[in-house]
């Protein structure tokens, strides 16, 4: 979710809330999505650890996407500060371990866990109190002074490339398992993710034109409404689900752009993308399509829809599966 880390630390500053915490012709053509109305994706918030975790087998040294080499000597007090990087640790059996969380982390095991950072923004003090033996980032966690003190303290840091596109969740799941001592899981956990991810790819419906989706990422509370493009991190989700990005297709080369009548009558999409807690934000559907130049979309004028929980939508990572499966259902219904 490396793209909407500024978005999320505007929302967040002004709301003081957590969230995070060619294709088909314009007017229908396409294949059309069955989100007449957005219904929140049918993603239980819940992760399905390993059902035969290994143990960490310490200590080992790994690269660190920020240059260095990190010496891991214990794996009993983890503290990973992005909810993707939670989800991973927690999924590969390892959730026991876990001491503190990002304000992200939402899925259901991690829920009671003190948060130590929001949308990048980290309490260096609050990491160190609960004496953390790993602490495992991204390259966007932030402040730098704050991750400068952690290190400065002595604890090992293993910085992870953050989430981009699809062919992210293997790399990162194998980062974190090496990290942890545990690559046999991680080589089990990366293989179980990728069949789930073909199965769910083999049951997009065939013979259909691609519908136009776009992301918007909005937070009304914080007035933020800006439109998804080519580095927003959903084109790969969208194309793996059978789309077309359509503020990429539009020439939106950068991650978001804010939304503009112009800019959306460019895109032109069929249906909608949006995270649940942002569509709540902005007044459901009907004040979706009130911001500016939404009704006049096709798919503002047909109130096509698709919702997906904030916690998993760009964490390309053990959920995505589910994320991909839910895209697919809500895009083409009763046609696949």
């Amino acid at each position: 979710m490396g793209a909407l880390t500024a978005a999320l630390a505007l929302a967040l500053a002004a709301t003081g809330c957590g969230g995070a915490d060619p294709g088909g012709t314009p007017g229908g053509s396409a294949a059309a999505p069955k989100a007449t109305a957005a219904r929140t994706a049918p993603v239980p918030d819940r992760v399905e650890p390993l059902a035969a975790p290994a143990a960490p087998r310490l200590p080992v040294t790994v690269p660190s996407a920020d240059g260095r080499k990190v010496t891991v000597g214990s794996a009993e007090r983890i503290v990973p500060l992005s909810g993707s990087l939670n989800e991973i640790v927690f999924t590969l059996g390892l959730g026991d371990r876990v001491v503190a969380r990002d304000i992200t982390a939402t899925f259901e095991q991690a829920a009671e866990l003190p948060v130590v950072t929001r949308a990048h923004d980290v309490s260096a003090e609050s990491v160190l109190s609960l004496r953390p033996t790993l602490v495992l980032a991204e390259s966007t966690t932030g402040p730098a002074e704050a991750v400068a003190q952690i290190r400065d303290a002595g604890v090992p840091l293993v910085v992870v490339e953050p989430a981009k596109e699809l062919a992210d969740v293997g790399t990162r799941i194998d980062a974190v398992a090496a990290a942890l001592g545990v690559p046999g899981s991680g080589t089990a956990l990366r293989e179980r993710t990728q069949e789930r991810i073909d199965a769910v790819r083999k049951g997009i419906p065939a013979g259909t034109e691609k519908p136009r989706v776009a992301f918007l990422y909005v937070r009304g509370s914080a007035a933020v409404y800006l439109l998804g493009g080519a580095a927003s991190g959903a084109s790969s989700l969208l194309e793996a689900a059978g789309a077309v990005d359509a503020g990429k297709e539009s020439g939106l080369t950068k991650d978001f752009t804010p939304i503009t009548s112009e800019a959306l009558a460019q895109a032109a999409p069929d249906a909608l993308l949006v995270m649940s807690k942002g569509l709540t934000s902005v007044g459901g559907v009907d004040g979706l399509v009130g911001i500016p130049g939404v009704a006049e979309t096709p798919a503002g004028a047909a109130r096509r829809v698709v919702a997906v929980d904030d916690g998993v939508l760009l964490n390309y990572g053990p959920r995505t599966d589910r994320v991909l499966a839910s895209l697919v259902d809500q895009l083409y219904g009763e046609a696949k």
